[in-house]
C-alpha cells in the first residue's frame, strides 16, 4: 500500500470511528441516569474540550463548558431521583463529516430530541450538532461540540394509550 492509500484509509476508519463515537455520546445520553454514564460520557471527550450551546436559547440555558472535568459536571446536573427524563430519545441524521485541509476531522447532523420529563411535561428539539474529533491513544474523541437550536416546542405526551394499528392477521 502506497502512502495516499495509507493516508485514505486511515481517514476513512477516522470517519467511521467519528460516527462511532457521536453515536455512543447520544445513546448514552438517552439513558443519562447514573454516575457511571456520565463518566461514559465524559471519557469521548478530550481532557481539554469545549461542549457549548450556541445561539439562543442553548447559549444562555446549556452554557459553555471548557474541559472534560466541567463537561462531566454538566452532566451529573442531569442525574437525579427521580431521574430528569422519563424519556429521551436522540435521532441524527443529514450525516457530513469531511477533513479540513489541516487534517482536522469535522462532523455536522441535523439531531431531533424527543423527551418526557419525570417532573412531567415533555418536549421536541431539533438541533444542529457540530464537532470537531481527535484520535486519542485509544480511540476517536470529540474536541469541540456544539449544539444550536433550530426549534423547540413542547408536547402532550408521547405514549398513548390507543391501540397500535397493525394488518389484521389471517
Amino acid at each position: 500500500m502506497n502512502a495516499q492509500d495509507a493516508l485514505r484509509l486511515q481517514q476513512l476508519e477516522d470517519c467511521q470511528a467519528a460516527r462511532v463515537c457521536i453515536s455512543d455520546y447520544m445513546r448514552l445520553c438517552d439513558s443519562l441516569d447514573s454516575p457511571e454514564t456520565v463518566q461514559a460520557i465524559g471519557a469521548l471527550f478530550t481532557a481539554d474540550a469545549c461542549w457549548e450551546g450556541i445561539g439562543e436559547p442553548y447559549a444562555t440555558r446549556l452554557g459553555r463548558h471548557l474541559g472534560r472535568e466541567a463537561i462531566v459536571t454538566m452532566m451529573a446536573g442531569y442525574v437525579r431521583k427521580p431521574a430528569h427524563f422519563a424519556m429521551n430519545a436522540h435521532f441524527l441524521c443529514s450525516e457530513a463529516i469531511w477533513h479540513e485541509p489541516d487534517g482536522q476531522l469535522k462532523g455536522r447532523w441535523l439531531m431531533l430530541q424527543t423527551s418526557a420529563f419525570s417532573a412531567g411535561g415533555a418536549h421536541l428539539n431539533a438541533a444542529e450538532i457540530r464537532v470537531t474529533f481527535v484520535r486519542d491513544e485509544h480511540a476517536m474523541a470529540m474536541a469541540h461540540f456544539t449544539t444550536r437550536n433550530l426549534f423547540s416546542r413542547p408536547v402532550d405526551h408521547w405514549h398513548a394509550a390507543d391501540v397500535l394499528p397493525v394488518p389484521d392477521k389471517k
